[in-house]
């Protein structure tokens, strides 16, 4: 009930006898459950009004949905027109990482369990043998004091 402890709500109903007294109470309690009422009223025959306004295209238009959060939810996450699903539970985030780590290491990954992939290709594997793929594990040799470094003219 809105977050409202029973320490708080008898704090709430001491206070209320205090301010409007016991007699006034409940007729004060009366007119409040009315006006909630017919503000409840107005809200739902608003909302009928905009709805009939709108026509048949939007029947099951919810004023929920204007919430981003709520919209999202329901016509991307919970839909699987795009395919999402399949793709969301077709990623294997340990795997993917697992594989760059491989590739950056210069180790043989392993290969795909199951199907070929999508393209059917097979997956590149990079061995120390391979001249044209750099070394990344190796330290850089530093230049001697005399020697300049080499000349980029794509960086300046």
């Amino acid at each position: 009930m809105l977050d409202i402890g029973p320490l708080e709500l008898v704090a709430l109903v001491v206070l209320a006898v205090l301010v409007f007294g016991p007699d006034k109470l409940p007729k004060v309690i009366r007119d409040v459950t009315q006006f909630i009422r017919k503000v409840r009223e107005f809200s739902d025959s608003a909302k009928e009004d905009i709805r009939s306004e709108l026509g048949p295209e939007f029947k099951d238009f919810e004023f929920e949905d204007l919430n981003p959060k709520t919209f999202v939810r329901k016509h991307v996450l919970d839909s699987d027109e795009l395919g999402l699903k399949e793709i969301r539970n077709g990623f294997d985030l340990r795997k993917e990482m697992a594989e760059v780590a491989d590739a950056v290491h210069g180790r043989e990954s392993d290969p795909p369990q199951g199907s070929s992939g999508a393209s059917g290709s097979t997956p590149l594997s990079l061995s120390k043998d391979d001249s044209s793929t750099p070394d990344l594990l190796r330290k850089r040799e530093e230049p001697g004091r005399e020697e300049r470094p080499p000349f980029d003219s794509d960086a300046t």
